[in-house]
């Protein structure tokens, strides 16, 4: 298994533009729409190109069981439907990063890698550096769709906290680290529930968001990707799946 910092580092590459020189084949499959969320769409050749560098996140048995493989591509072709879904909600809602918010996340990321490391691990998964800049973007833009829609529907209450503090946290004999005072504690535990909260709110909004878009999956160019015409998937599913034209 890879490290942390190489899991987030290839969860930042999965939607970039790395679709090198290709033969006859590959140039079909890159006209093949897959996903098509609105006006975005994304194709065959973007999706398995996308598959080859979630792979590597996976243990080594994941990649050599059909089952697992399959499960694993069907929550990858729910994460970039659902990433594609909140593109445009970001459209919508006209929100955007600066050069500046994007410099400063490559700064902070790229200082958790010793020098001359986080370029070769770039180098690593033959991804150009523009574009998994192009894709850092994204996932920021992402990030602020997502605290911009829950914030609004996220409010802790002193009973939350209070409740919060009866159950994980009243009658441990654990004494508080030195330094921390009652206020840090408050602000960890409203942390802490903010966090459990927005996790349970993204779901049924991530799924109210889907009834808003037109979302079509290409179910015989999927089926011919996993050799299954089905896209379920326990604890996940696309919700809107139809057949392109």
């Amino acid at each position: 298994m890879r490290n942390s910092k190489t899991v987030y580092l290839i969860g930042t590459i999965l939607l970039s533009s790395f679709l090198s020189a290709c033969g006859p084949k590959e140039a079909d499959l890159e006209k093949e729409v897959l996903i098509r969320v609105a006006d975005r769409v994304m194709t065959v050749l973007e999706f398995k190109n996308a598959f080859e560098i979630a792979k590597i996140a996976y243990e080594d048995n994941v990649k050599e069981q059909p089952e697992d493989l399959r499960r694993a591509q069907v929550r990858l072709l729910n994460q970039l439907t659902v990433e594609m879904i909140l593109l445009e909600r970001a459209e919508e809602l006209k929100i955007s990063i600066t050069e500046a918010e994007l410099e400063k996340a490559i700064a902070e990321i790229k200082g958790d890698y010793p020098e001359g490391e986080f370029e070769k691990t770039l180098l690593e998964f033959a991804v150009a550096y523009d574009s998994w800049k192009d894709r850092l973007k994204n996932r920021l833009i992402l990030d602020k769709v997502i605290e911009e829609e829950l914030k609004n529907r996220i409010s802790i209450t002193p009973e939350d906290i209070s409740e919060f503090y009866r159950k994980n946290i009243q009658g441990l004999e654990k004494e508080p680290e030195a330094g921390q005072s009652s206020e840090d504690i408050n602000e960890a535990i409203v942390n802490q529930l903010r966090r459990q909260k927005a996790e349970q709110t993204y779901s049924a909004w991530i799924e109210s968001l889907k009834g808003q878009y037109e979302i079509e999956i290409n179910s015989a160019q999927w089926e011919k990707l996993t050799g299954s015409q089905s896209i379920e998937e326990k604890g996940g599913t696309i919700s809107d799946v139809s057949k392109s034209e």
